[in-house]
């Protein structure tokens, strides 16, 4: 039987403002943190959002470049946490919303990131999904011709509609709706699914990467738990393998199998699939992303096994 390395296939990379939550808003050990996973040689990307301090940003800068880490910016945090809407109805609050984008988009720049990732608003009442939509693609081109021009490109996230982030994107069908749309105007813009999701999206593994396939321009891989009744109920991104939560080695086996079938995984080509894992208070960082590491080596063993010629 051949092995071929996952490093072939992947850049392995990790999100780093949720394996290191204290560092989501700007702020803490965020040197010393992005240190840590620069020093590591199993990663070859990372997902980083604002650096509040000029400084601490310079700095950073310098660390990653020197690394050669591939380097992803999210505006996630940025929009969750300023209640911000990229597909409001209000005009000022959806300009609000995209200059808080631009915000980190200059970040992004300046910290030699090629991808920006954004998320939709929440999703509004039926009645109004239509012209939120159409703000949404109104918002995004104008951030996706704003990344073009400085050469990164931009990703929307989907994420769940009725559990956790109750997003109006939401469902992936609609996400490569926005994506036609976005492209007319943005030829490279691209849609960003999570395994952590999909169960919150009520989508099956396969059918989200089939329907994603042609817009698929990032990955992540995490856990996600369903149940009401546990304190992590819904988009908490506990590690694989929780005892409530819907992935472990076999989701995620499946979900690299499908990832080779559309050619998203593929030789040479060294496309991002991005750990966004967080711990438990009783977890370390550490401990957690040695786990998650254990979990890709052991499903992606089985995928050479089985799945590989």
């Amino acid at each position: 039987m051949n092995t071929h390395p996952l490093t072939s296939y992947a850049d392995i990379g990790i999100v780093h403002f949720m394996a290191f939550p204290q560092c989501m808003q700007g702020e803490g050990p965020i040197l010393e943190t992005l240190t840590a996973i620069a020093e590591d040689p199993f990663f070859t990307a990372i997902e980083i959002t604002r650096i509040n301090d000029p400084a601490t940003r310079r700095s950073a800068a310098t660390l990653l470049r020197n690394a050669g880490l591939g380097i992803g910016f999210g505006c996630q945090p940025m929009l969750l946490s300023g209640r911000h809407d990229l597909n409001s109805l209000d005009d000022t609050q959806r300009r609000a919303a995209i200059d808080t984008c631009l915000t980190g988009l200059d970040q992004a720049i300046e910290l030699g990131a090629t991808k920006l990732a954004v998320l939709s608003g929440p999703d509004p009442a039926e009645t109004d999904r239509n012209p939120a939509t159409d703000a949404l693609v109104a918002s995004l081109t104008e951030l996706g011709q704003a990344c073009a021009s400085a050469g990164l490109q931009l990703c929307l996230e989907t994420f769940d509609r009725d559990i956790d982030k109750k997003c109006l994107i939401g469902p992936n069908h609609l996400g490569v709706d926005i994506s036609n749309q976005v492209r007319t105007h943005v030829p490279d813009f691209g849609l960003l699914i999570d395994l952590s999701h999909l169960p919150l999206q009520g989508e099956g593994i396969q059918e989200a990467v089939q329907l994603t396939r042609d817009h698929l321009s990032h990955v992540h891989i995490g856990n996600c738990v369903l149940d009401p009744n546990d304190p992590l109920y819904g988009d908490q991104h506990p590690r694989f393998g929780y005892p409530t939560g819907s992935n472990d080695v076999n989701e995620l086996r499946t979900f690299l199998a499908a990832l080779l079938d559309i050619n998203y995984l593929k030789p040479d080509a060294r496309a991002t699939l991005a750990f966004e894992v967080k711990p438990t208070p009783d977890e370390t960082s550490a401990t957690l992303i040695a786990q998650s590491k254990r979990t890709l080596t052991h499903a992606w063993t089985t995928i050479n096994a089985t799945h590989l010629p």
